[in-house]
């Protein structure tokens, strides 16, 4: 199976995620596209085992993160490795942050997998102070336009992420007297 998904990565590649076919993953593999459906039944279930691997991925990337004590350095160094993963890989970054394919939507258990990654980043927020759900959900909302904007205006280059550190002591400066409110 696993080399099943680096072939439909690499093709995810070449085609972009929404160019990628069980037939062309078939031809890709040198097996006939019937035989694709003994793993999986669908084009569906094959973007959700990519979903399930891309997201494996990152949190791999995440769990060997040596974090700083030090709360606010914490979610800096976490959210400047969530958008480096996001940015290195355009086809990934598209299934696993975007909606690029109509009618797909991750299966229950593939999306426990992002709902970690959520969890992480929320459980470092909270211990910088941000324990709002609109207040989470704006530094979400923030890291993705980041990350949106760096790979629609220039991809490999940094001039929107090189400000994600500034950003976030912007908003966890701004979150701490709206708690007190």
């Amino acid at each position: 199976m696993a080399s099943i998904i680096a072939a439909a990565w690499d093709l995810a590649h070449r085609e972009g995620i929404a160019g990628l076919t069980l037939r062309g993953l078939a031809r890709e593999l040198g097996i006939s596209q019937p035989s694709l459906y003994e793993y999986f039944d669908s084009k569906n279930a094959l973007y959700d085992a990519l979903f399930a691997d891309g997201n494996q991925q990152l949190l791999a990337r995440l769990n060997g993160l040596r974090l700083p004590d030090d709360p606010r350095g914490a979610v800096k160094q976490f959210m400047r490795t969530f958008t480096t993963f996001a940015l290195e890989d355009d086809a990934r970054r598209q299934l696993l942050f975007g909606r690029p394919i109509p009618g797909f939507e991750p299966s229950g258990g593939t999306y426990a997998l992002a709902e970690q990654v959520l969890e992480r980043a929320t459980g470092l927020l909270h211990a910088a102070g941000v324990r709002n759900r609109g207040d989470v959900d704006c530094v979400v909302a923030m890291v993705a336009g980041l990350i949106d904007a760096q790979a629609s205006n220039e991809p490999g280059g940094t001039r929107w992420v090189r400000h994600l550190d500034r950003l976030i002591d912007l908003y966890l400066d701004n979150a701490r007297p709206r708690r007190a409110r």
